[in-house]
């Protein structure tokens, strides 16, 4: 009413209001609400573009809970519901991962085959305990990029990935070698779990892990839920990091994957299984908590007193 009051300046009010049934003080009333907003509103305003930046910060990607859970990292403390609603009202919304599709698996019926050490509980109480690796590919038009990846069940932090032409071992290998230069492993300690792909029960792969002192795990050929933690590695990197572009070349995915992979979801995309922290947070949390814990039991005590 006070817009069109406004472009209409020819307009009497009274008349006006009277025709539409409208009291002149609720009139009065908006157009003060509009010159002199009340705290909430601006306070609203204030929140939408807070909440506008932290969702372009994160490509889009997070939904209401992550936003919010960002807010209160920085010190803003508001309700949940609140905002969902300035995010409905901005039209933001975050994106759902979704399953990509077929697996790539192909399996060697010959190979000898790791037992299943893991039985679908990807959990870890601390790194370098479990890792979970398969291959995904990723389409170009100049023929398929092959993604390898290993991430640590602790942090769910991808600790390695190698891209190839080829889905072969060496390809793995390359990726599990990146992944001992890369992190500290105690020989006996880690698991190594993968499907039954002809890769990974390869002599190249079998015999690598072997002389690190790694138990290697394998789930079965085409049940997604046996290696449900490298799956939905792959439906987050498509959805979130590759979803709706079309690549010309390998070296143009290799770029986005580099960019969401270490630029993104390692080092800033938060989980709620990690208590709103990125896998690399996470890992810094429970280091520095272990450094703390040893220091207090180093600290010399003092000699009980005797009468």
């Amino acid at each position: 009413m006070t817009a069109l009051l406004d472009e209409h300046e020819n307009l009497e009010v009274e008349p006006t209001l009277r025709e539409l049934h409208i009291p002149s003080s609720t009139y009065y009333r908006w157009r003060r609400a509009k010159k002199e907003p009340c705290e909430r509103h601006r306070r609203d305003t204030e929140l939408t573009r807070q909440i506008q930046q932290i969702h372009t910060d994160s490509g889009g990607i997070y939904g209401s809970p992550r936003v919010h859970a960002v807010l209160k990292r920085e010190g803003v403390y508001v309700g949940r519901k609140r905002v969902e609603r300035l995010m409905r009202e901005a039209g933001l919304a975050g994106i759902s991962p979704r399953r990509t599709g077929k697996g790539f698996t192909r399996r060697d019926r010959d190979a000898d085959l790791a037992p299943d050490l893991v039985r679908r509980d990807f959990t870890a109480d601390r790194p370098n305990r479990l890792w979970v690796t398969d291959l995904t590919m990723i389409s170009t038009l100049e023929g398929p990029l092959w993604l390898s990846a290993i991430r640590d069940a602790f942090s769910r932090r991808v600790v390695a990935w190698e891209t190839s032409a080829h889905a072969d071992a060496d390809l793995v290998l390359a990726t599990l070698e990146y992944a001992l230069a890369s992190r500290e492993v105690e020989p006996g300690q880690l698991i190594h779990h993968a499907d039954h792909g002809c890769q990974y029960t390869s002599v190249k792969l079998t015999t690598r892990l072997v002389r690190a002192g790694i138990e290697a795990s394998m789930g079965s050929v085409g049940d997604s839920y046996d290696n449900a933690l490298a799956e939905n590695l792959w439906m987050l990197i498509k959805t979130e990091g590759l979803r709706g572009r079309t690549f010309a070349t390998r070296a143009e995915a290799n770029l986005a994957l580099f960019e969401y992979i270490d630029g993104f979801y390692n080092s800033r995309r938060i989980q709620k299984r990690l208590g709103y922290l990125s896998p690399v947070e996470f890992e810094e949390k429970h280091y520095a908590e272990q450094a703390a814990s040893e220091r207090v039991n180093l600290k010399p005590r003092q000699p009980a007193l005797t009468s």
